[in-house]
Formats: structure tokens, C-alpha cells, sequence
């Protein structure tokens, strides 16, 4: 398996031969800033669950680098989180942040728990005491987390609640991705799929696919909230959704499928398959002859083993780290197009920078203007990429990691941190 946290790394790493071209405004050391996390917080605490057993539970918050701003990221619950996964999305973070150009650093954190096989009651408990063990260290100007793989509006609810009763202070801007109850923010659960929607447009202009007549094909990776959000608003844009899997298996229709309904079947038997096409693994899923390949689920799904084997003109990845260093270099190759993650998927942690703006400022915007803002910002970031990207030959991502590493540089600079 790939270390996702060595495997960024060695991405950082490659940047300095474009350094050396010219075509970026920071030194090879200067890389140095990033090659380990500014903070990394590990806890372990008991919790009493409803059925009398005490289970030890492991949690871990990394915050990467703020030097442009508190850091930022969201809390995924999950059987296989360990620490080097959550340093690799704290990285992300703090490039993806950079990217899209708003003021924030990075940061990430998870829990070591399958909740499919938790009840609420006991997810409230492990919510609540992780926020005990980290309060010191998060605050809407320190540290600010988000829902992620597997966590709701309702886990950050009782975070925020946690918080505020430790504190003794009315701040919903601590975490984002709350209930619109209180302070959170119009357009946040579809804003992931909606910013990936906007950066697909821009880049299906740039490629020559036009989904008006109905021909270009899409297959997903993951039906959660991105990607089952990803198919609703392809499919409305005149795609066709061939290809879609979750955890349990994935379906594959050459005529597409009917989104609505497809979505309707997924919520009441959680699951994709058994509602029509035939049998597809998440692996096939990769390989599909579709025109669009959108990886939702996890990290490391596209590698160099079967890197030869995809056949989309474009990858969009919704999923953080879907797609290895060395699968990478054998897609560039090919003349696949990769919209990378840090790009990509910026659209979830864009509305959440308009949550805490929100939360601030205490009044709130309607979704329309939300999403008006969404645009904008994913639109920029994407022709900055591109920009490069015509004018040096590289790749997406790296253009993505020109820009981002420049701007965290300056802003270390600015503070007199990498003045040499």
C-alpha cells in the first residue's frame, strides 16, 4: 500500500526541477517548510458505549501550516484512519486552501471508528470527548474542522455544542459544515460536488466535450454526498451517467442511468446495486470506456498497475489522493487530463471559508449568492492552473502545486520565516 504522506512528498520534492526552469518564485529549501506538519496531536479516551463495553477510542488532529491563515479541514470517521493518512489530507489541505485563494492554512483529523456500526447515541459520546481532548488547540482563529469522510452536520453540531459549553461562549464559527439551524451556511452539503462541477465545465470547454448532446459519458467512483451530488448535477447538465459504485459493488449501463431514480434507490436500500446495468467492481469502475472518470471514494485507487488501463479524457478527482505519484506520470503520458483533488474537490472547504465568514459577520446569504461566489472562485483557480499548464507542458496538478506552494512561501516570507 502507499504511504499517501510520503507519496505528497515526493510530489513536493519534484517541484524543484521547475524551480530550477524558472517557472517558480520559491527556492528548493525553501520546500523544507513543508516537509513535516507544524502540529500533530494524537489522543486516546475511553467511552462507555450503550451496551456497557468501554472502548478505547484513537483520534488525531494535524495542523499542517498557517502561515496564510488558521488552519482548516475536515474529521472523517473511519476503521482505517491512522496517522500518516491524516497528515497526508492536512497537506492537502493546506495546498488546496492555497489554491482556491482564500486565508487559511490546513489541517485534518479522524477518528478510528467504523460508524455503520455505532449507533448515534455512542457517536454523540466519542463527538463530544474528542472535542474535550482537543479544545485547547482548535477556535475560529486557531483551528477550524469540517465534516468529512463519514461525519454529518449533525456530528459538528455536537462539537460546536461541546465547545461552546467548555468555553462558555456563543462561537458557531469553531467548525463548518453545521445544521443551517445554527450558522451553517446555504449550499454547504453539495458545495464538494458542486465546486468539482464547475472546474469539469471549464475543462470540458478547454477538451472539447460538450455534454449538450448528450453523449459524453460519466462514470463515478463512490456514491456518498460527492459523488451521488457529482451524478445529480452532471446528469441535469445533459451527461450521461454510465458507471457507479459505493462500497458494496458498482452497476455499469451503456445507456445511462436515471439519476433520480438511482439516487431514490440508493437511499432506501444503501446501496447502488440491484437497480439495473450489470455487475461492475470498484475496480472496473476505474477501467470504464467513458468519456469522464470521477474517483469519490478513497486514496490510492489508481496506482501504476492498472494506470495503462483507463480509458477516460478526463479524471476528475472528487476523492482526496485517488490517484499515486507514479499513476500520475503514466496518465500524463497517455494525454489523460487530471484534475487534481487540491483543485478538484476545493469547492466543500471554498463554502466553508463563506460559513465562517458568515458566522463572523453574523448575517447570512442566500444560496444563489453562495454559489454565484463558488463559481467564481473555482473558475480562477482553474484558469490559473491551466495557464501554466499551456505555457509549460506540465501537468495539472503540478501547475496546481506551483501556484499553492508560491502563495504559502510568500506568505512564511511575509512573516520573515524563509528570508535567506
Amino acid at each position: 500500500m502507499v504511504n499517501p504522506f510520503e507519496d505528497t512528498l515526493k510530489r513536493l520534492d519534484s517541484l524543484s526541477k521547475y524551480c530550477s526552469q524558472g517557472w517558480c518564485d520559491f527556492k528548493e529549501e525553501d520546500l523544507k517548510i513543508l516537509a513535516q506538519p507544524k502540529r500533530v496531536l494524537t489522543v486516546n479516551f475511553p467511552v462507555r458505549f450503550k451496551d456497557g463495553t468501554v472502548k478505547i477510542i484513537n483520534g488525531y488532529r494535524v495542523q499542517y501550516n498557517d502561515a496564510r491563515g488558521p488552519t482548516k479541514g475536515g474529521l472523517r470517521f473511519h476503521p482505517n484512519v491512522d496517522i500518516n493518512e491524516v497528515k497526508a489530507l492536512a497537506l492537502w489541505m493546506a495546498l488546496k486552501t492555497a489554491v482556491v485563494d482564500i486565508p487559511y492554512g490546513g489541517a485534518k483529523g479522524g477518528i478510528t471508528i467504523n460508524p455503520k456500526e455505532t449507533s448515534q447515541e455512542d457517536l454523540e459520546k466519542v463527538s463530544r470527548e474528542f472535542i474535550k481532548q482537543i479544545h485547547k488547540f482548535v477556535g475560529p482563529t486557531k483551528d477550524i474542522p469540517a465534516p468529512d469522510v463519514y461525519t454529518t452536520p449533525q456530528i459538528m453540531a455536537w462539537m460546536l455544542d461541546e465547545y461552546e459549553k467548555i468555553t462558555g461562549e456563543h462561537l458557531p464559527g469553531l467548525i463548518t459544515g453545521k445544521p443551517l439551524e445554527i450558522g451553517g451556511s446555504e449550499g454547504r452539503g453539495t458545495a464538494t460536488a458542486q465546486g468539482g462541477a464547475y472546474v469539469l465545465r471549464k475543462a470540458a470547454e478547454e477538451y472539447g466535450l460538450d455534454p449538450k448532446n448528450g453523449k459524453v459519458t460519466v462514470a463515478i467512483q463512490g456514491f456518498g454526498n460527492a459523488g451521488m451530488n457529482m451524478a445529480k448535477i452532471l446528469s441535469d447538465w445533459g451527461y450521461k451517467i454510465v458507471a457507479v459504485s459505493d462500497s458494496k459493488g458498482g452497476i455499469y449501463d451503456a445507456e445511462g442511468f436515471d439519476v433520480d431514480a438511482l439516487i431514490k434507490h440508493k437511499q432506501e436500500t444503501r446501496s447502488v446495486t440491484g437497480f439495473g446495468g450489470s455487475p461492475i467492481s470498484n475496480q472496473q469502475i476505474l477501467e470504464a470506456p467513458v468519456d469522464v472518470l470521477v474517483p469519490a471514494a478513497l486514496e490510492n485507487q489508481i496506482t501504476k498497475e492498472n494506470a495503462n488501463n483507463i480509458k477516460a479524457k478526463i479524471i476528475l478527482e472528487l476523492a482526496n489522493g485517488p490517484i499515486t505519484k507514479e499513476a500520475d506520470e503514466i496518465l500524463h503520458q497517455n494525454k489523460i487530463v487530471v484534475l487534481p483533488d487540491i483543485l478538484a474537490n476545493a469547492g466543500g472547504v471554498t463554502v466553508s471559508y463563506f460559513e465562517w465568514v458568515q458566522n463572523n459577520q453574523g448575517f447570512y446569504w442566500k444560496e444563489k449568492d453562495v454559489m454565484k461566489l463558488l463559481e467564481e472562485k473555482m473558475v480562477k483557480a482553474f484558469e490559473e492552473i491551466h495557464e501554466i499548464v499551456k505555457n509549460t507542458g506540465v501537468d495539472h496538478r503540478t501547475a496546481a502545486y506551483i501556484i499553492a506552494v508560491s502563495r504559502i512561501v510568500q506568505a512564511e516570507k511575509a512573516r520573515g520565516h524563509l528570508n535567506h
